[in-house]
């Protein structure tokens, strides 16, 4: 039996990009809508920020994931549905970081989950300028940390 690392790294590794369209499919609308508007929202953020380089979207514990794999320049960035909630998603970040402590500090009206996601309601408007910011800092993070 393949331990739990394994299968994530396999999972990750083959056909990415058809893993990731399968975890969107998998959605009900307007979920996948606000995870598709996500989606974009990151890799376009990516492109506009320097330093951060070429992204890779990859499938991690499930969920689309952003990883700035060749600057190694930020945390990794995933995105889904919040399964106890029927019209949430989330923006999920790595909890042992200060992304989140930092993103209640500048946008303290946007709803957090602990120290790990900025939650979203799928049937409202992205708040995209607050978004852009937050997704900019943790693309950025280990950039930030080096100096």
């Amino acid at each position: 039996m393949k331990s739990a690392k394994k299968r994530a790294a396999a999972e990750a590794t083959a056909q990415p990009g058809a893993a990731v369209d399968a975890a969107f499919d998998s959605c009900p609308e307007p979920i996948r809508a606000k995870l598709l508007a996500l989606r974009r929202l990151i890799l376009d953020t990516a492109k506009s920020t320097k330093g951060v380089g070429r992204i890779e979207e990859a499938l991690k514990w499930g969920q689309p994931s952003y990883l700035t794999v060749e600057t190694g320049s930020g945390s990794t960035i995933r995105i889904d549905r919040v399964k106890a909630a029927d019209n949430q998603v989330a923006v999920f970040f790595h909890c042992q970081t200060n992304l989140v402590d930092t993103f209640r500090e500048l946008y303290p009206k946007l709803s957090y989950s602990g120290n790990r996601a900025i939650l979203l309601d799928a049937g409202k408007k992205l708040p995209e300028a607050e978004l852009r910011h937050c997704v900019a800092l943790a693309l950025t993070y280990h950039l930030r940390k080096r100096k």
